[in-house]
């Protein structure tokens, strides 16, 4: 009976010395070698403003046994997240590679930090980090996703997928240029029967648009573009809607420029047609900034009575919340209006649009809602106010408003407006 005492006694201890062992045993297997995880962050050179851009980590077991390993990359601080962990198991030699996804919302410099990695063998008692330092800062650009986007859909002529409408040409100033092949999205109106005839199949007419027209992007950067939606700044629409409108335009074999205004006029670039004008384009608008001050009408009149020599077409990106603020800016794009096609931008506000769908509840509902209504219909109002003075205009919501502006610059263009 001794003997069975002192053997239960000795267990504890028989179990704390056995524990001891496996965890000699799983850091002895796990710091065998100092290189036994390879991890290396895999990132674009620049991040797109606004758009899903991906971000791969390539990571490699050089171990001799199954692992599983827990992955934290440290992004940028604008991101505000603390949980970018990714649990992932090795087997021996293994090479994984895992992608994520950011969406910045501003433009700028982004840095990231080292990347970490926490490693388990099956036994599960210890944990070895292994440190991969890869620091690097990443520039945040204006959407070129978004650009290239819109690009391929012209190219292969599927931009009617993303809301572009196909225009009908007005008038026979269109050159002939071939007959072609017909292809889904042509106009079935331009095919050439008696080529159809020849060939067998569908043959069309391709008339080229007149060319070298210009069309300058003018960004309003003022306080009145610093007004924010879904994480953007309503600047941050404007230039991402001006780099693709700029890039079309170029396609279109129109030329295409761009002016930035706050209290002063800020960045000048002429209207150009060069491989190089959109990447000239690009970096301009990776820097601009919002400021706290209005828009300098008069300097902006200056400017394209000096820089723009021939008739061209001017889209201005701003924005009006009421009638008093249109009247201080009328007179000085009433003179634009003289010499140039003028086409405004402006925004709707989405959340006060939504107030005037939602019915009253109470005394407090029927206030907000009346005054919700008002500022609507202000909105309306310039719209009236601009076209009766001879300007186009066009009231969009911030996320329509690229393929709004692509569309009028459509239609100006077929209708031989420029």
């Amino acid at each position: 009976m001794s003997f069975f005492f002192s053997w239960v006694g000795l267990v504890p201890e028989v179990a704390f010395l056995l524990l001891i062992l496996l965890i000699l045993t799983d850091l002895i297997m796990l710091y065998r070698s100092s290189k036994s995880i390879l991890a290396k962050r895999l990132s674009p050179e620049r991040l797109s403003n606004s758009d899903e851009n991906e971000i791969t980590i390539h990571i490699e077991s050089r171990y001799p046994f199954k692992v599983s390993a827990g992955i934290i990359d440290e992004i940028p601080v604008q991101f505000q997240k603390r949980d970018v962990w990714f649990k992932t198991a090795l087997q021996p030699g293994e090479r994984k590679l895992i992608r994520y996804n950011l969406r910045p919302v501003k433009r700028g410099e982004y840095e990231f930090g080292s990347l970490r990695v926490f490693v388990q063998s099956a036994l599960g008692l210890v944990s070895r980090r292994f440190n991969f330092d890869q620091p690097e800062v990443l520039p945040v650009y204006p959407s070129f996703l978004q650009m290239r986007k819109y690009e391929l859909m012209a190219i292969s002529n599927r931009l009617n997928e993303i809301g572009i409408k196909k225009i009908r040409r007005l008038g026979q100033s269109m050159e002939f240029e071939q007959i072609k092949p017909y292809v889904a999205g042509d106009d079935v109106r331009s095919v050439n029967w008696k080529a159809t005839a020849r060939h067998g199949s569908l043959m069309t007419n391709f008339y080229t648009d007149e060319k070298s027209q210009q069309v300058y992007c003018v960004i309003d950067k003022s306080r009145a573009m610093k007004m924010p939606f879904d994480g953007l700044s309503l600047l941050d629409y404007a230039i991402n809607a001006s780099l693709v409108l700029s890039n079309i335009a170029l396609l279109k074999e129109d030329k295409a420029g761009l002016i930035t205004l706050s209290e002063k006029v800020g960045s000048v670039i002429p209207a150009d047609r060069r491989h190089a004008q959109i990447n000239r384009i690009l970096e301009v608008l990776y820097k601009e900034k919002t400021r706290y001050l209005e828009a300098n009408m008069e300097a902006l009149y200056a400017t394209v009575r000096n820089v723009i020599k021939q008739r061209s077409l001017i889209v201005f990106f701003t924005n009006f919340e009421s009638m008093s603020a249109l009247q201080r800016q009328l007179p000085f794009l009433k003179r634009i209006a003289r010499y140039h096609l003028l086409l405004v931008v402006f925004f709707e506000n989405t959340e006060l649009k939504q107030l005037t769908e939602e019915p009253a509840k109470d005394v407090e509902g029927i206030y907000v809602k009346t005054i919700a209504e008002k500022f609507a219909y202000d909105k309306k109002l310039i719209v009236r106010e601009l076209a009766r003075h001879g300007i186009q205009s066009i009231l969009t919501a911030p996320q329509n408003l690229t393929v709004n502006t692509v569309n009028r610059y459509l239609e100006l263009k077929a209708r031989q407006r420029i």
